[in-house]
This record gives structure tokens, C-alpha cells and sequence, in this order.
């Protein structure tokens, strides 16, 4: 499940990010592809007919409307404006023809009209700005050699497209006006549209999947590269990647490959020297146990003959008797953290009433007097009997040598997890301190290499707080001392 679920994070990022972007590409150029495509065919398609209307229509206004008669009539008009657009319908292909309107005057200021069709074509589909267009007179110039151009526009009319063009006879005659439908051309090119449309889609679902190929291509080097680095990271120190190819993906496993080789030999070099260093720790522990029994066993005796020694010689003696038990703590302290180094301390749990257990270590040590214990009866807990006792005596201890008495003791339960506060009425621990205080032979003071205890006594009641499934925490209190706090869950740890 969980693999599941890194998997599809993967996906969602870097594979989906390249696939998007591909798309994005892709249709970027294909819109822009189709968008230039459909404005240079519309425009040629628009421009044809364009052009192949209006031309038409010149041709028939200077063959046609030019003969007309000088004062012609309304029906010489008509008839020569449906001959032109019939002429139209049966010459220009490009659409069905055009619609004529020729204006002229039999009289000053009594014009007449001729349509080809008049419920198709009347003066008032004409623009007025065309018609003002056609009907001024142009200056002859060198540059300008007709006084009459032909005009025209597209607009709409009646909800389809049209062309509108007009023009003027020269030397005086009709004006002519033509509208030619581009209702076919639009259909053409929407039809156009549409196909680019297609194409546009079909362009996005192609670069789609390319890109989903590229991605995989591209990913799947970048996620055998993650594995190996997350076994690499468990501690499988001969995690390879199988290297083919050139690129910079190759070269990026080939880096891989040499990093995870220098590691594994580092740190086989590193193990070799720890295991070496602590069988050479638990030889000399165990080979200074023989002559420690002997020196222990002496100095007892020099211990019950102290009264009768001589007073010079006294003292020398009382050294003796400290230091070698002094070096029985310690050696015995070096034999329990090679045991935890080597991963072969075990548990031995058993039911355990809290507050008898504290009593007895406390009585045990004499400590009655200077310890104030605040713990109810009744509250058990399934804990190794002999390695509690082992981190209440440090706790307890370390308190009573640096803090001064009272110490306090209190116990309570939160939850599943049982919690016992050591506190001191001390000066407390200094910052700087505070986080070295459970490392192996840490001293506070460097001026004070040597001091009473072996400095294992925290770290090795730590490393019983671990085997059990907890933990212990220093501070200083607000109120001045400080707190040592342990946190053992009550339903026990490792069995052995």
C-alpha cells in the first residue's frame, strides 16, 4: 500500500509535469498551426471569390450597363440588371452569382432603379459609406487616370455573409451595384475549422502519448535510481545499477555506482575497526575480571585489617579498596555496554509494582533519608526488574552526587506509557551541557577529567530505556534543579 501510494506521488510530479508540458508544446503549435492555416485559407478562399465577383462584375458593368441608352428607363435598368446577374450565375462558379441594382436618372434629381430581383437586392442593402465611395468623384492624376473606382465591402445581412460591391460608368451612365453571397465560403471554411479542430485534438492525444512514452523512457532510469538509493539507504550497501547507454542519466548511475562503492568499503572499513574496538573492549573486561576478584578479595581484607594498620599506611590502603571497586563498576560497566553494542542484552520481564521497586533500590543504597518518594502503591507494569533497578540507581544517584538532597521521585501513568521524575534541588545542568549528558565518558568540565563514577552510568541507563521501548529526557526545572524524566511503556519491550 504504502508503495502504492510513493508510486502515485511519483506520478503526480515529475512524470505528470512532463507530460503536461509535452501537451502544452503540442498544442500550442498545433493551435497556432491551425490558426495561421485557417487565416491564410480563409483570406485566399475570401480573396478568390472576392476578386473573381468583382472582376465579373466590371466586365459586365462596361459591357452591359455602358450601353445602356442616355435617359434609359426603369425596365431598361431591370432588364439589364437581370441579364447581368443571370451572366454571373451561368460564368462565375465560385458561388451561385451575384444580385445587380443599376441606379441612374431620366430626369435631374428623378432617379430610377433596376434590381434583378428585388425582394433580394434593394438600394438599402447598400451601405451608405459605399455608396458616397462610389458616387464621388476622383481627381485625374498621373498616379489616378479614372475619375470612377470600383468600391466594395463585406457585411451582413440577414444573418449571412455578402459582398457589396459598386462602381460608376465614366463619361456619365448608371451606377451598378452587385451582392454576391458568401454563405458557401463560410461553409467552407468552417468546414475547414472543424477539420483543423480534428487535427488540433488528434495532434494533443498524439503528443500525449509520446510524451507518456518519453516520461516513461526518461523516469524509469530516475526511479531505479530511487530504489537503489532507498536500499542504499536501508543499509544495503551492495545496491548496484546496471549501467547502459552514454547519456547523462548513464553517467548520473555510473556516479551512483562508484558513491555506493566508496560507501560500502567505508564503512566495511568502519565496521571492521567498531567490532575490533569492542571485541578488544569486551576481552579486556572479561580478561580483568579474573585478577579484579583477586585485587577485590585482597583489598576486603586490607579493608577489615584498617583498624590495626599503621596511620601512615592507612589512607594508602582506603585508596586501594576505592579504586579497585571503583575499577569493578567500571569494568562491569564496559561489559553492559558491549552487550548493547553487540545487540545481545535481553529482557527478562516480569510484573512489577512501581513504588516497591523504587523503595527497594533506594533502601538497597541507603538512601532513605535523602529521597522523597511520591508513588502510589498498585500501579504495575511489565518491565525487566533488574534493568529498572539499573537506571533508578543512576538517575537517583547522579542526582544525589550533583544536585544535593532532597530528591524527589514521583510516578504517574499517562495513558499506556508509565512516567518517573527524578528531580534534584541543585544548581541544575548547564545549556551547554544538557545535550551531551547521556553521551559515554562525557565530562561536564574539562579541567575534571576524573571523577567517581565511570561516566557510562547515564548513557547505560539510556540504553535500558531503549531495550524496554522508551526513553529518558533531561531538563532543568523553573523552579530551580534538575529533572530527569523517564517514560517506560507498562506493557513491556522486547522479550528475550
Amino acid at each position: 500500500m504504502k508503495k502504492a501510494i510513493l508510486a502515485g506521488l511519483r506520478w503526480t510530479s515529475l512524470r505528470l509535469r512532463l507530460v503536461v508540458v509535452f501537451a502544452l508544446v503540442a498544442l500550442t503549435a498545433a493551435v497556432s498551426a491551425s490558426g495561421i492555416a485557417y487565416w491564410l485559407n480563409r483570406e485566399a478562399v475570401l480573396v478568390r471569390t472576392q476578386d473573381a465577383a468583382l472582376g465579373d462584375f466590371r466586365q459586365e458593368m462596361q459591357n452591359r450597363a455602358a450601353s445602356l441608352p442616355l435617359r434609359p428607363t426603369a425596365h431598361d435598368l431591370q432588364t439589364t440588371a437581370q441579364q447581368m446577374a443571370a451572366s454571373s450565375r451561368s460564368g462565375y462558379h465560385v458561388s451561385s452569382g451575384y444580385q445587380v441594382l443599376l441606379v441612374d436618372e431620366r430626369d435631374p434629381g428623378k432617379p430610377i432603379v433596376g434590381a434583378s430581383d428585388v425582394d433580394r437586392f434593394t438600394l438599402d442593402d447598400v451601405p451608405a459609406s459605399l455608396q458616397e465611395a462610389v458616387a464621388k468623384k476622383q481627381k485625374v492624376t498621373d498616379s489616378n487616370s479614372y475619375p470612377y473606382h470600383l468600391f466594395w465591402q463585406r457585411r451582413t445581412l440577414r444573418g449571412k455573409p455578402y459582398l457589396v460591391g459598386g462602381t460608376k460608368i465614366i463619361g456619365g451612365g448608371a451606377t451598378g451595384y452587385m451582392l454576391a453571397s458568401l454563405d458557401q465560403e463560410r461553409q467552407d471554411l468552417n468546414s475547414l475549422a472543424w477539420s483543423l479542430g480534428i487535427a488540433t485534438g488528434l495532434a494533443l492525444l498524439g503528443s500525449a502519448l509520446l510524451a507518456q512514452a518519453a516520461a516513461t523512457t526518461v523516469l524509469r532510469p530516475v526511479q531505479r535510481l530511487g530504489d537503489a538509493a532507498r536500499q542504499l539507504g536501508e543499509g544495503k550497501l551492495d545496491t548496484r545499477l546496471r549501467v547502459s547507454g552514454t547519456d547523462e542519466l548513464a553517467d548520473l548511475s555510473r556516479t551512483f555506482n562508484k558513491t555506493a562503492e566508496s560507501l560500502e568499503k567505508k564503512v566495511s572499513d568502519m565496521s571492521a575497526r567498531e567490532e575490533a574496538s569492542r571485541r578488544f573492549v569486551a576481552d579486556m573486561s572479561h580478561e580483568l575480571r579474573t585478577p579484579l576478584t583477586a585485587l577485590t578479595a585482597v583489598t576486603e581484607v586490607l579493608e577489615d585489617e584498617a583498624d590495626s594498620l599503621d596511620p601512615m599506611i592507612a589512607p594508602a590502603v582506603q585508596l586501594v579498596v576505592s579504586e579497585t571497586r571503583r575499577l569493578n563498576v567500571l569494568v562491569e560497566n564496559l561489559m553492559e555496554v558491549t552487550r548493547f553494542d553487540a545487540g545481545t542484552a535481553k529482557l527478562v520481564l516480569d510484573n512489577v509494582d512501581i513504588a516497591d521497586q523504587i523503595t527497594a533500590c533506594i533502601d538497597a543504597r541507603a538512601w532513605l533519608d535523602a529521597v522523597d518518594l511520591d508513588a502510589e502503591r498498585g500501579i504495575m507494569a511489565r518491565l525487566d526488574p533488574r534493568r529498572l533497578d539499573v537506571i533508578l540507581a543512576n538517575l537517583i544517584g547522579n542526582a544525589l552526587k550533583h544536585g544535593g538532597s532532597p530528591v524527589r521521585v514521583s510516578v504517574r501513568v499517562e495513558g499506556e506509557e508509565l512516567v518517573i521524575a527524578v528531580r534534584d534541588h541543585g544548581p541544575g545542568i548547564p545549556e551547554e551541557v544538557l545535550p551531551h549528558v547521556f553521551d559515554r565518558f562525557y565530562k561536564a568540565s574539562a579541567s575534571r577529567p576524573r571523577s567517581e563514577g565511570s561516566g557510562l552510568g547515564l548513557s547505560i541507563a539510556m540504553e535500558n530505556a531503549h531495550i524496554h521501548g522508551g526513553d529518558i529526557t533531561a531538563a532543568n526545572s523553573p523552579e530551580g534543579g534538575a529533572v530527569f524524566v523517564l517514560r517506560l511503556p507498562r506493557g513491556g519491550g522486547e522479550e528475550a
